[in-house]
């Protein structure tokens, strides 16, 4: 007798706990208590009030002292009706984001629960949604992306999609979506890409514009990246396919179609003057710190700024006098081409003071003060000394570098010690011969700096300059030329960089927002004041050789009743010249920029004075006329310096030069007394004697000066000729380009 079929005794078990009909009834009580608790959250859930983003709140952007700089926000959203939309730029949103919108009951089953499964899951967000529910989500609801919030946008998507009209849900979902640009709605879009009204749109801008709200950031052409165009473009061919897949475009007319690249970016209308560049850098300064651009945007933000308001007016009035009223912006091609930008810091504190972006934001939008596109030329050589100073550095002889190291200051000398040839000319052409680093810094003498950057190392030169503030470490060349200032820097760098040379060493990050303040949180700033980057002696010295600059160099110009130091600059091809300077309490960087009407960089030469626009003459005027207001006619105050006090003097001259200079040490003291009158260049004062220990030299004659190339007279034999900065135009080849 065989054993049971244990097998089939166990199926006929399981046959009758689960067999079809228990398994159907099962599932109908399922559904029937799943579609009871979707009616319950149907019945329960009401269409809200619209949200607080939906009507959005302006930000506003107060000076230091309270007083209200600018409104924004509440300008940049216009609703309009779907009859004032072509009719084809209406499928072009319905093409991008949801073709069976008009026949869909408001939702999309499978896409939503693919979206909120991945929102349970932690995969991040994904989209899924119908038209009505991202109108819903605008329109009434946050943009949270959590199950209940996904679960309460399909059911008010289903009420709202029998309640209101399509027309209506495809107008709403229009005029509540973000484009970037600060553009909410179709009307704020159209007039910030392309220039028109909603109206005026055709079907291609409309495309593009639909295309955007899957990424309106990485989406706008004008800041996308390469990766962004691409897929832009491809999300653009993709709406016009889906339009003609769908009869709402013939097809010959999508073919002749071509993609309609937006105009640069606009300020919103009351950004005019000085107010859009510097509300557009304090925004730019949250994200940085933070702050989403999406929080920005939706406003209610309260932001007091760094800007005091009497001297953001000095400023600009010192741009006024001393460069705007001599140009012809509108009767002279050349004149019209000429940018300026400036920026003032506080050294003690690093804020912002002011800031000049340019003509104005509403007539040239991108921000001079901020820009990074142009060199800062010879601004750069005091760098090149901070390095030197800072670690120590020899020449090639194995004289320890300081002010009164003697270098061969010839023009077109080859430097030593490089696997790079470079042989910078000076300004002018001119052999200064046998000169101390103090004299070459108050000349600006290219061939001292140039060999100095390799005795010092262009990567130590570099890491000083980041660690001083400069940005963009990619774009410096680290060559000899580097010491030239052939990278790209703003005024705000410059005078941050600056700033912490006036501040000993100690970083100074140039801040222009004090306080951020939303109605449900507080945005606390980074401390602008940071720890020691180089040494106090190193960046006390260089501030001494910089006095001797103003005093007696080629930024005379910017002298007056206070104790300054400064360094001129002017770039290669004459397309910008600098003056930054500073006193004990205020830093700024002055810039001018050659500019054309297509953005590209032009030579300043014979625009606002004959010859070449030296950083010794406008930006250095500029700058002396604004300190002079900013310190409320000149100041008391003095540089509390901790260093040496040897200053140099010019050596004897060698009857045969080298290639390296002599080893004489200099025995006077620098000059520390002000220039009283700010129109007139100041002497040098007195020598003191030598101490015991140190050889005394003697000051040759000031060598035989050649005509400047700007035409004007040279100055007083006791004061240096203007900026010998520039690289020249036919020198070596070892600079980067621009």
């Amino acid at each position: 007798m065989g054993r049971p079929d244990t097998s089939k005794a166990k199926k006929r078990g399981l046959r009758r706990f689960f067999s079809w009909k228990k398994l159907l009834g099962t599932f109908f009580v399922f559904c029937l208590l799943a579609m009871g608790a979707l009616y319950v959250v149907y019945v329960m859930v009401p269409v809200p009030s619209a949200n607080a983003e939906a009507t959005m709140q302006s930000n506003t952007y107060r000076y230091a002292n309270g007083k209200v700089l600018a409104q924004t926000g509440e300008i940049n959203r216009e609703i309009v009706g779907l009859e004032k939309i072509p009719e084809k730029v209406q499928k072009a949103f319905v093409a991008a984001e949801n073709k069976t919108f008009y026949e869909d009951n408001g939702v999309d089953i499978k896409g939503t629960t693919r979206a909120a499964w991945s929102t349970i899951t932690g995969k991040g967000k994904q989209g899924g949604s119908t038209i009505t529910q991202q109108y819903v989500k605008n329109f009434y609801l946050s943009q949270d992306q959590t199950a209940t919030r996904k679960l309460k946008e399909m059911v008010i998507a289903i009420k709202v999609d029998q309640e209101t009209a399509k027309s209506d849900i495809l107008a709403g979902y229009m005029n509540t979506s973000y484009y970037g640009r600060s553009a909410y709605g179709i009307q704020a879009a159209a007039r910030s890409y392309y220039g028109v009204d909603a109206t005026r749109l055709t079907t291609a801008q409309g495309a593009y514009l639909a295309s955007l709200l899957q990424a309106p950031n990485q989406y706008d052409w004008s800041s996308a990246s390469a990766t962004g165009r691409k897929l832009v473009e491809e999300r653009w061919n993709y709406v016009l396919d889906n339009m003609v897949g769908e009869g709402w475009l013939p097809a010959d007319e999508r073919a002749a179609m071509k993609f309609p690249v937006p105009q640069k970016p606009r300020p919103a209308p009351g950004m005019e003057g000085q107010t859009g560049y510097i509300v557009e850098a304090a925004n730019q300064e949250l994200m940085r710190q933070g702050v989403s651009e999406e929080d920005i945007k939706a406003g209610g933000w309260t932001i007091t700024l760094n800007i005091d308001e009497k001297r953001q007016n000095a400023l600009v009035k010192a741009v006024d006098r001393q460069l705007e009223a001599k140009l012809d912006r509108k009767g002279d091609k050349k004149d019209a081409t000429v940018q300026a930008g400036a920026t003032s810091v506080d050294p003690k504190t690093g804020a912002v003071v002011a800031m000049y972006g340019g003509v104005g934001a509403t007539q040239h939008w991108t921000s001079n003060a901020t820009r990074r596109d142009y060199q800062p030329a010879s601004t750069f050589k005091p760098i090149v000394l901070a390095t030197a100073l800072d670690t120590g550095a020899d020449t090639q002889d194995g004289r320890e570098i300081g002010l009164g190291t003697v270098y061969d200051g010839d023009s077109r000398r080859q430097v030593v010690g490089s696997d790079i040839p470079f042989a910078p000319e000076n300004e002018d052409d001119e052999d200064y011969g046998p000169v101390t680093v103090q004299k070459a810094t108050n000349s600006s003498i290219n061939s001292v700096f140039a060999q100095m950057i390799v005795d010092v190392g262009a990567g130590a030169t570099k890491k000083t300059a980041l660690a001083l503030g400069m940005k963009d470490g990619a774009d410096f060349g680290e060559t000899p030329a580097m010491s030239l200032g052939t990278m790209g820097a703003s005024t705000l760098d410059m005078a941050g960089v600056y700033a912490t040379l006036d501040n000993h060493g100690k970083k100074v990050t140039p801040t222009l927002v004090k306080a951020a303040s939303h109605k449900d949180r507080v945005h606390e700033p980074l401390n602008a004041i940071g720890e020691q980057v180089i040494s106090r002696e190193a960046a006390d010295t260089v501030t001494k050789a910089m006095q001797g600059v103003v005093q007696s160099g080629s930024g005379f110009r910017a002298a007056g009743d206070y104790e300054a130091a400064g360094k001129t600059g002017t770039s290669e091809n004459n397309r910008s010249a600098w003056f930054v300077g500073y006193t004990p309490e205020l830093v700024t960087a002055v810039g001018l920029f050659g500019e054309d009407t297509k953005g590209n960089q032009v030579t300043l030469t014979d625009t606002i004075n004959p010859g070449r626009a030296n950083g010794g003459r406008t930006p250095a005027q500029i700058w002396g006329d604004y300190t002079t207001s900013a310190l409320g006619g000149g100041s008391d105050a003095s540089f509390d310096l901790e260093t040496d006090s040897w200053a140099p003097t010019e050596p004897n001259p060698e009857p045969t030069r080298t290639t390296e200079a002599p080893t004489q040490e200099p025995t006077t003291q620098a000059p520390t007394s002000r220039a009283p009158d700010p129109t007139r260049p100041p002497t040098t004062t007195a020598t003191t004697p030598p101490e015991p220990t140190r050889d005394p030299v003697t000051t040759p004659p000031e060598p035989t000066r050649k005509p400047t190339a700007t035409g004007e007279p040279s100055p007083p034999p006791s004061i240096e000729p203007p900026d010998a900065g520039p690289e020249p135009e036919d020198g070596p080849t070892s600079r980067v380009p621009r």
